[in-house]
């Protein structure tokens, strides 16, 4: 099986609206053994809002997505026909190497509007210490994936905001990877990711910043429900139709390096993507393009510096775990550029601490 050109779009059913949680029952009938699989947090937010009791043993994650508590709560577990995965990105990665691994289907309730982590099949796996490791591929993507844009209006607008940079990646690393692309690698459906990629940046550019005051102001409006849906359906989507030419690369391959550096494991995955982004675009030298962003990530609160993602020592040997790994053949950089070196990123990163 080739993964890099398989075309997965994602989640099976696909459900948002208002109010949508008050249906969960009618969607659970089929199914005997159901766990569900939480964090303390996710869990209090998500009983204050879904006032029915869930009859279903429920168990916490530890925090990590890491294959090793995957496979944990898979053995206490034993045997299941559903998991219902509560939660934001890393507690829905942890469900779905779960649910595989007892071959269980997965339903799934964000608690947030953060990444496309509750409809796409695949996972961000981190070590136990919360380093990342690799990029997983499940054999299912999720049965149904609810989103409540009531019950989402919740989210911290923190969180809202890193979505949107996670998101707002999907064009620039596919224009990135594609723009060099001979016609004939074209394939339909490659060529409706890049379509539906540059659909996202255009909704994301437009309705942002109109989508960051409705969630402050928690109302639920077309604005709000497009980024929302944007953010967790069309992000997925687009990497499902694209496959390895819609999925991650320079953007991504910088957030996963600043796992490495201790300071920024309370910063938001999207912020830090978002940061890749301007990397990216400084190593390609379309420094238009980053002058174009910058009022939309100073309206955002998008980061345009280190030191917003928490890092203040900017030199080569502080950096060095970030660019090794952002550079190294296993990272997703060298989409963009198949010769990509260590002395780039640094520059890339030079450029734009300096603009």
């Amino acid at each position: 099986m080739d993964i890099a050109t398989e075309v997965r779009p994602g989640a099976n059913r696909y459900v948002s609206g208002e109010n949508i949680l008050r249906n969960l029952p009618s969607y659970l009938t089929d199914f005997e053994k159901i766990f569900i699989i939480t964090g303390d947090t996710s869990f209090d937010i998500f009983k204050s809002y879904y006032k029915n009791e869930l009859p279903f043993p429920v168990y916490r994650y530890d925090g990590t997505a890491s294959y090793e508590n995957a496979s944990a709560l898979a053995s206490e577990i034993i045997a299941a026909d559903l998991i219902i995965a509560i939660g934001g990105g890393r507690l829905i990665d942890t469900a779905k190497m779960t649910a595989e691994e007892l071959n269980a289907e997965l339903l799934v309730i964000p608690t947030l509007i953060s990444n496309c982590a509750p409809f796409t099949p695949i996972v961000a796996i981190y070590h136990p210490d919360r380093t990342f490791k690799s990029i997983g591929y499940m054999k299912r993507a999720p049965f149904l994936t609810l989103v409540d844009w009531s019950f989402l209006l919740n989210t911290p607008v923190d969180y809202f905001i890193a979505g949107i940079g996670d998101t707002l990646a999907k064009w620039y690393e596919i224009e990135g990877i594609t723009r060099t692309l001979t016609e004939d690698k074209k394939t339909a459906y490659v060529r409706l990711g890049i379509a539906s990629a540059k659909a996202i940046q255009d909704l994301l550019l437009t309705d942002s910043i109109s989508a960051i005051n409705d969630l402050k102001n928690k109302q639920i409006t077309p604005t709000f429900s497009r980024v929302a849906d944007t953010i967790i359906g069309l992000a997925g989507e687009t990497g499902g139709f694209a496959a390895a030419y819609g999925r991650s690369a320079g953007a991504h391959a910088i957030h996963d390096g600043l796992s490495y550096l201790e300071e920024t494991h309370d910063q938001l995955h999207g912020k830090k993507v978002a940061y890749g982004i301007l990397v990216q675009l400084a190593h390609t030298k379309d420094l238009d393009e980053l002058k174009n962003l910058r009022p939309f990530y100073e309206a955002t609160g998008l980061p345009l510096k280190l030191q917003q993602l928490n890092v203040y020592d900017l030199s080569l040997e502080h950096l060095a775990p970030v660019i090794k790994h952002a550079a190294s053949s296993a990272e997703t950089f060298n989409m963009v550029d198949a010769n990509i070196t260590v002395d780039d990123i640094y520059q890339a990163i030079q450029i734009i601490e300096s603009l």
